[in-house]
């Protein structure tokens, strides 16, 4: 890990960016941190938008994380932002764009193509960064996964046994194969679902929480759509991790 700017933010917070093996990467630690007190780190998923067009939501996500005593961080997905171009997922987008354009139905070939290479791509990769974000002094365990893709998470909740605890955002397309990676899950969840979400299925999300395996699971359900999620939901979480990662 490169470590190529940091700064301190107004209410203490250390923002870091950072690369690792030349893939960009923000990690967030609050003013309490120190290598005598390391605190619990939580991962910030986000859409494949880019990190620079994420910032302003992730670093409020941050620091809100940070009042409550956690560290963060996240990394650009891949095929994002200023990483290179992935010409296969590229065509999967311009397919999944004509399809919502012609008023179609999504087909499961489109969102196998769209994402399931992301997450094979990008959960060694969120492994790779976890490694080393555990090694700087001033974080530790537990580790939480927070936001989406919720691909990402299902997958990572599956097969990094250094995460305690997710909480998902129900608000992408998810294929069937995950549905049986979702039996897997045994973490604690908290599930976020938009209820008048415009780009998400509610029965498959529904369908999908049913599916989870996790004794200890909670589906916070609010009205609105897709950009529309409640401060309250922000609070919500924090009182889960706070539950389990402390």
């Amino acid at each position: 890990m490169h470590v190529t700017s940091e700064q301190r933010l107004d209410d203490g917070v250390l923002e870091r960016a950072f690369t690792l093996d030349e893939i960009p990467g923000i990690v967030w630690t609050p003013a309490s941190a120190s290598a005598a007190a390391p605190v619990p780190l939580i991962l910030l998923g986000h859409p494949p938008l880019g990190l620079h067009r994420m910032y302003p939501r992730l670093v409020a996500r941050a620091r809100h994380s940070a009042a409550e005593g956690f560290a963060t961080a996240t990394i650009e997905l891949p095929g994002s932002g200023d990483r290179p171009r992935w010409p296969a997922v590229e065509r999967a987008r311009a397919g999944l764009r004509r399809t919502m354009e012609a008023g179609e139905p999504i087909s499961n070939e489109i969102v196998d193509s769209l994402v399931l290479p992301l997450v094979e791509k990008a959960v060694p990769e969120w492994q790779a960064a976890l490694d080393a974000l555990l090694s700087l002094p001033g974080i530790g365990g537990p580790v939480g996964y927070s936001g989406g893709v919720i691909s990402i998470g299902i997958r990572l909740a599956v097969v990094e046994p250094r995460i305690a605890a997710a909480g998902l955002f129900a608000g992408s397309l998810v294929p069937r194969a995950m549905f049986e990676e979702a039996r897997q899950v045994t973490v604690p969840l908290h599930v976020l679902l938009q209820w008048d979400d415009e780009r998400n299925d509610r029965q498959a999300a529904l369908d999908l929480f049913d599916a989870f395996g996790s004794k200890e699971k909670t589906l916070h359900a609010t009205m609105g759509g897709h950009t529309g999620v409640p401060d309250s939901a922000a609070d919500s979480a924090a009182r889960f991790f706070t539950r389990h990662l402390k």
